[in-house]
């Protein structure tokens, strides 16, 4: 195709791009109105005789076409969403849609009923939700919590159901979906079959992105060592299995052509065995976009192919271009398609083509590009980066192609009746063994993951701007070895990369910016003491901070002892209660504790202090106490009411001296209560996330005021079990229940969990 003929077409295509990424960032209009403007234009650039003026006027139609397109599609994805009355009691009946997300002992599962899409929230356990069988539940509806919505927006959903259980019917839905369903199952169980369970549940990861039973810990090993994408099924990983392929291919004496048809081809044929999906969809675009920018031999060719991909996966949904994943695949793609060529010949030299140093090189080059090119979406998406990332990528190089090759082959063969996969099963296991050791490896040294943020879209701008000059030095290097003959771009091209450079931007830093991830930055403990108050906050890369120790005989040191707490960057005694600081003592003894933080003034906690050679300090309104980017600021008791009551240290109503505090990581907010119940503590912390419910639950005046000014999105409380105070007290569950605030209490659920990432957060009781 020549550079005249792609000029234009990249211009309307980059015209399309710019559209519909805003699409769901503006408010709607008309759509027919908007198309119809988008059809004067194109009538326009027929009449112009200029051909700049025709390809503005292109690009203008196409953007406008784009925009009345993203509305009609945004249109019928929510029309399909079902929308029953928040906090209506509901039987639920409907067809798994997607691979469920199960985290923090919850499992959250969209699924399509008669009335549209809901999704699912259950506590563990919940069997295996293979998508297109048939659940049966019942539980209260709820709106999604704003750090919920976006992603549930993406995918069609405006309607959360929170329920006991979920159980299978064992029913199927039919046509075309239960095609696909079938290969997916005969898929997941040819890969079950000839490999321990850890190694099927992570090749059913790498092949079919199903990581929903791979054991907690991996996960997190695949996140601190940046292997993480292999897990889930996208376009960066279907780049890397086919171009890794490549080399494979070139040593058996392929030309380039025959090649790219046959990794297309095999793209082609792993999108049905994978169960064409939505997600493997968009990995499939992508994969084929990325394989041919990278292998086209004129830039304009490459922008044409990833261009051709962006508008096709936002047709599709428009809100695709705030999901991270996508975001991810499309960085990855013009990561290799800007920096692979360049790296692969200065790291090939002089070697010729089909060689092995080339075939290595060529590898190399293209886990290199991916890998700095998703980097900063990272830190701005998850406000943390994986130093570890280059090098585990680069050691799990040589058995990522094999194990997706086995994998895939090994889906394939399970198609089939009879046909043996344990021979193809059994190798992948052994590959993919090998890549969780690298993960493991490259994940357990402290410096292997750092918190690093690019909180803004201009700050993300300005780390792209920095690798494209970067790119381009790269390029002029290569150009002096005589490896390429540097071109500059067309203006046409290099027009539609600052397009769809800033369409991703504003998709990034828009409002549909979500962020997720399964390690979390924070996870809050309330501890099960029984009758009695201890919070572990766990910030990552941080001592953590422990808020009340509960009473003495509650078994804290014990909990936080197989936690592997070993230091604490700060105790917090909310007041003297041995309910609240009863473990104060054996607390100081068994760990190191940097400070003790206390309200109004107690000589046996400051003692304590003393003699454990801990800084005791007395806190009030305004205070702060930090452990790395947790903040827990005092909002209770005012400085004057501390002063009154510190001749004595005691007040005729202790609790009403409990310290209040507001604990902040990031976008997550927590409000700690202590003892001191919302009638006797006015506080006024703004919205938060989740409410520790003040002296277990008691009966409290305030508290629906509290709730209205606060609005939780979950309350959790202290409890101990068969209480004799019959806490929490009727009123206070009633008050929840009439807001629609679900409550988890340590008597019912045990230990209760807070997992924070970002402004993404989950809750869920581990008994």
């Amino acid at each position: 195709m020549s550079r005249s003929h792609l000029g234009p077409r990249i211009a309307a295509l980059a015209g399309l791009v710019a559209g519909l990424g805003p699409a769901p960032l503006l408010a709607p209009a008309a759509p027919a109105g908007v198309l119809a403007l988008a059809a004067l234009a194109a009538a326009a650039a027929l009449a112009l005789r200029s051909a700049r003026s025709r390809v503005a006027a292109l690009a203008l139609a196409a953007a406008l076409a784009g925009l009345g397109v993203g509305w009609a599609r945004l249109e019928a994805i929510d029309a399909g969403a079902a929308t029953p009355g928040e906090g209506a009691r509901v039987a639920v009946r409907g067809f798994v849609e997607a691979v469920p997300r199960r985290s923090g002992g919850e499992v959250r599962v969209r699924v399509a009923t008669s009335d549209g899409r809901l999704a699912l929230f259950a506590p563990e356990p919940v069997p295996d939700l293979p998508p297109g069988r048939e659940v049966a539940a019942r539980g209260i509806v709820r709106e999604p919590a704003d750090w919920e919505r976006p992603s549930l927006r993406r995918t069609g959903v405006a309607r959360i159901v929170e329920a006991r259980s979920i159980r299978l019917t064992g029913s199927r839905r039919g046509g075309l979906p239960y095609l696909t369903d079938r290969l997916r199952d005969r898929a997941e169980r040819a890969l079950s079959q000839g490999t321990p369970p850890a190694s099927a549940a992570l090749l059913r990861g790498f092949v079919l992105g199903q990581d929903d039973r791979i054991d907690a810990a991996t996960v997190e090993d695949y996140q601190r060592s940046g292997l993480a994408h292999l897990l889930a099924v996208s376009g960066q990983n279907v780049v890397l299995l086919a171009l890794l392929a490549m080399p494979l291919l070139a040593l058996a004496g392929l030309g380039l052509r025959a090649r790219l048809a046959a990794v297309i081809g095999l793209i082609a044929l792993y999108v049905p065995v994978a169960g064409a999906g939505p997600s493997i969809q968009r990995a499939g675009v992508m994969g084929a976009a990325g394989i041919a920018a990278a292998l086209a031999s004129r830039p304009a060719s490459r922008w044409y192919a990833l261009l051709l991909a962006a508008g096709a996966t936002l047709v599709l949904n428009p809100r695709a271009s705030g999901d991270i994943g996508w975001q991810l695949s499309f960085a990855a793609v013009v990561g290799i398609a800007v920096w692979a060529a360049p790296l692969r010949r200065c790291l090939q030299g002089e070697a010729e083509r089909g060689s092995v140093r080339a075939a290595v090189a060529e590898g190399v080059a293209i886990t290199v590009a991916a890998t700095v090119a998703t980097a900063p979406l990272m830190a701005h998406h998850f406000d943390r980066l994986s130093v570890a990332t280059l090098i585990a990528n680069l050691l799990a190089l040589p058995a990522v192609a094999p194990v997706m090759w086995l994998g895939m082959l090994a889906a394939a063969a399970g198609q089939v009746p009879l046909v043996p996969v344990e021979p193809l099963t059994g190798l992948a296991g052994v590959f993919a063994a090998y890549i969780t050791q690298v993960a493991e490896w490259t994940a357990a040294p402290r410096w292997a993951q750092v918190d690093v943020g690019l909180p803004s879209a201009w700050s993300l701008a300005g780390v792209y701007a920095l690798l494209a000059a970067g790119a381009w030095s790269l390029g002029r290097f290569a150009a002096a070895r005589g490896a390429l003959r540097p071109r500059p771009p067309p203006r046409a091209v290099a027009a539609a990369a600052g397009v769809v450079l800033a369409a991703c931007l504003v998709a990034a830093a828009g409002p549909e910016r979500a962020t997720s991830g399964p390690a979390p930055g924070l996870t809050v403990r309330v501890l099960d003491v029984g009758q009695g108050d201890a919070i572990l906050l766990q910030p990552r890369g941080s001592d953590p901070v422990l808020v009340d120790t509960g009473p003495a005989s509650g078994g804290a040191v014990e909990r936080l002892q197989q936690l592997g707490v070993r230091r604490l960057a700060a105790v917090l005694i909310t007041h003297h209660q041995s309910d609240h600081a009863g473990g104060l003592a054996a607390i100081l003894a068994r760990f190191e504790v940097e400070t003790v933080a206390f309200g109004a003034a107690e000589p046996t906690m400051a003692a304590l202090a003393r003699a454990s050679g801990t800084a005791g300090d007395q806190v009030a309104a305004g205070s702060i106490i930090a452990a790395g980017p947790l903040e827990l600021e005092v909002l209770w008791p005012p400085q004057a009411l501390v002063d009154a009551a510190a001749p004595a240290g005691r007040d005729a109503d202790p609790n009403r001296l409990s310290v209040v505090a507001l604990a902040r990581f990031r976008r997550f907010e927590l409000l700690l209560t202590g003892d001191a119940e919302a009638e006797a503590a006015p506080v006024e912390p703004g919205s938060v996330d989740v409410l520790k419910l003040a002296h277990h639950g008691s009966s409290d005046g305030g508290l629906g005021v509290l709730l209205d000014r606060a609005r939780p999105e979950v309350a959790v409380a202290s409890v101990g079990e068969g209480n004799r105070f019959g806490h929490p007290h009727p009123d206070t569950t009633t008050t929840l229940a009439e807001r629609g605030i679900p409550l988890l209490r340590t008597d019912e659920h045990g230990e209760v969990v807070i997992a924070v990432d970002g402004g993404d957060f989950s809750v869920a009781g581990t008994g």
